[in-house]
């Protein structure tokens, strides 16, 4: 089979080819950008962080597969691609290891935005010690905001903090209240409540049409102003320009970023001119996390090769073309 990888051959460290090598005897493409242009001839399609419209679907005349390499399906066509019986699967982030790294992702931008290592620079820089004083975790409130793979994996590591833990769930909140131990959960309606507990905010839920700019000029303004907004989802859950203004005005203390309004961001943004620790989407991007993504990759196109229905879709599909 004609397997396309849109993103350059060698991006996250090389993840293609540890897909090749779980599957030899299968040709792959690589499309050297986040772009697709035309899909003929492709059975498989591994779209990364490229937009899959109606429009591209309308060039595939053998794609059999649509298959995600993280748990993101928001830039894909769902619906064309059901009108097509092509099948869309992703990857969960708690069947590969991934929530367990972007977890890991989260606790270094807490401490990061904690002990100011911007601040650290210039004191090491100016050759002062003991500066810059630091905020311990200790006692402190951590509000998840997506309590799936990620926002669990992230609750575990935190314990040992000493942290206050509180969530919000999509549903049954109070099941995952006891379930997950933690001392508060609340549903999206109860998001306002959250921020305004909240030393720390992180967000760990999927971009859709009711998540879009959940974090705006308006929620904002209910965050305490010396906490840090974490967000390690989808650059569109926070709004650019409202975040920009709450951080230049000091109406929140800092923002760490996995994630961004664009991909890649424009580097002289002077968004990163105030109290950002920012990083290049690298969430999930560790050797565990990667091996773990290929392995369920190239299990899906093995099914589909052997006229098997994939595994881990967004919705039940009929298949028609296996």
């Amino acid at each position: 089979m004609k397997i396309l990888f849109a993103a350059s051959e060698d991006a996250w460290g090389g993840f293609l080819n540890r897909v090749k090598k779980l599957l030899p005897g299968h040709k792959f493409l690589a499309e050297g950008c986040f772009e697709i242009t035309d899909l003929s001839g492709i059975d498989v399609l591994i779209p990364t962080m490229s937009k899959v419209t109606e429009d591209i679907l309308k060039t595939a005349d053998k794609l059999r597969l649509i298959q995600q390499c993280g748990a993101g399906l928001e830039l894909i066509d769902l619906n064309a691609a059901r009108e097509r019986d092509i099948f869309v699967a992703n990857v969960p982030t708690d069947i590969s290891g991934n929530a367990d790294s972007v977890a890991e992702l989260v606790i270094y931008l807490m401490i990061g935005l904690s002990r100011n290592v911007k601040m650290m620079k210039t004191s090491l820089e100016k050759r002062i010690m003991g500066d810059p004083m630091g905020i311990a975790l200790k006692g402190r409130t951590v509000g998840i905001v997506g309590l799936g793979g990620i926002g669990k994996a992230v609750i575990n590591r935190l314990r040992p903090f000493g942290v206050n833990l509180i969530g919000i769930k999509q549903s049954n909140p109070d099941k995952a209240k006891k379930d997950l131990h933690i001392d508060w959960v609340g549903g999206p309606d109860d998001l306002d409540n959250l921020l305004r507990q909240s030393d720390y905010v992180v967000l760990c839920l999927p971009l859709n049409y009711s998540s879009q700019g959940l974090i705006n000029k308006d929620t904002l303004k209910i965050m305490k102003p010396n906490s840090f907004l974490i967000n390690v989802s989808r650059g569109g859950l926070v709004d650019h320009g409202a975040l920009k203004a709450a951080l230049k005005e000091k109406s929140i203390a800092g923002a760490g970023l996995d994630v961004f309004w664009e991909e890649p961001p424009d580097p002289t943004d002077d968004i990163f001119q105030y109290n950002v620790m920012a990083t290049p989407h690298i969430g999930g991007a560790t050797d565990v996390s990667m091996q773990g993504i290929a392995r369920s990759v190239a299990e899906n196109i093995n099914r589909i090769a052997n006229g098997k229905i994939p595994i881990n879709q967004p919705e039940r599909q009929t298949p028609s073309k296996i």
